[in-house]
């Protein structure tokens, strides 16, 4: 594999941090080989447990990627979309719920595979966030690229699939966003102002931004809701920053490697897992919810950004592009060891 010389320096700087952790936190276990022609940006990815299958947005190839995890192989590819983006599957439904760059919000039947539903939103539809309890999707769109000074917000009811308004957001690119399950807020990386905003889900209205110390670009976003403790990862540089939730302090600042674009908490075994595109999985261990160290850096593969981590698995997936050699892409499947 290779690797640039911005990703050797991260890797080495991550690297001198790291506490040696036996056994590894993580274990490669299976690989999922997706069909040639499949190249390009991914994006996110969701996963039906108890059906066997892993969803994959394919931004560049304007597609979702489907896997039968049973068999390890590739299913099939929903093709004719514009940008897929963000991605959830309901169990209850048996529906899959996306965003789509070219500017709506989506809903596929998982059982034939067809769009049984859109809502129209503003270009560049992006970042998710979805209140299970309620069944209403948060969507991000509008921005710079729809040459917006502001982003929006967009509320979807996904039972009636229509839009139950906005809220608009200071700042032309917002990112990844957390959502408190035992109150109201919804916590968005508002990166073109390095902030975090904070908001009620229940007035609609900002509650209180937050800056972010010595770094920019705050991309992706976990949540450990029973520590009070929130997980922003940033590109430049790379770094985790652990806030508290209740005053956005920042109780820790950790490196971490170069392009990231997802980031999970793990709550059973109290680690943080970040997958970034230069090349690796870096996982920290929460000791305390103020103390956290560098426990593994892991390869994977130039532009695998993203991972979708399932803890009723205890598996951790990561989409690897397909390469310029002429590799395929792939899927790669870790374990998570106890």
């Amino acid at each position: 594999m290779k690797l640039t010389m911005a990703a050797l320096v991260c890797s080495a700087s991550f690297a001198s941090v790291v506490q040696s952790q036996s056994p590894a936190p993580l274990h490669l276990v299976q690989t999922l080989t997706m069909e040639k022609g499949v190249t390009g940006r991914f994006d996110h990815m969701a996963v039906d447990i108890q059906g066997g299958r892993l969803f994959l947005t394919a931004a560049d190839h304007h597609s979702i990627q489907i896997f039968d995890l049973k068999s390890g192989t590739w299913m099939r590819s929903v093709t004719g979309l514009g940008k897929p983006a963000g991605i959830v599957y309901v169990p209850e439904t048996n529906r899959v719920l996306f965003s789509d760059g070219a500017g709506s919000f989506n809903v596929l039947d998982a059982a034939s595979y067809k769009i049984v539903g859109t809502v129209k939103l503003m270009g560049d539809a992006d970042s998710v966030g979805f209140d299970r309890d309620a069944n209403i999707m948060y969507v991000v769109n509008g921005g710079k690229d729809v040459k917006e000074t502001f982003s929006r917000l967009t509320i979807v009811d996904t039972q009636k699939q229509k839009s139950l308004g906005e809220i608009k957001i200071d700042g032309d690119r917002v990112e990844a966003m957390a959502l408190e399950r035992g109150g109201p807020r919804l916590f968005i990386n508002v990166t073109a102002l390095n902030k975090v905003a904070v908001l009620d889900r229940k007035t609609r209205q900002l509650i209180t931004t937050w800056e972010l110390p010595d770094a920019k670009e705050n991309v992706s976003m976990a949540f450990d809701e029973a520590s009070h403790r929130l997980f922003v990862a940033t590109r430049q540089p790379g770094k985790l920053i652990v806030l508290n939730s209740d005053t956005g302090q920042a109780v820790a600042s950790l490196p971490a490697a170069g392009g990231v674009d997802d980031l999970a908490y793990d709550a059973e075994h109290k680690r943080i897992y970040l997958s970034a595109g230069d090349g690796f999985v870096n996982v920290y261990q929460q000791k305390t919810p103020d103390s956290y160290v560098a426990v593994a850096q892991i390869p994977t593969g130039p532009g695998a950004r993203n991972s979708r981590f399932v803890p009723e698995q205890n598996r951790l997936y990561v989409a690897v592009p397909a390469g310029k050699d002429g590799k395929p892409a792939e899927v790669q499947i870790y374990e998570v060891a106890k």
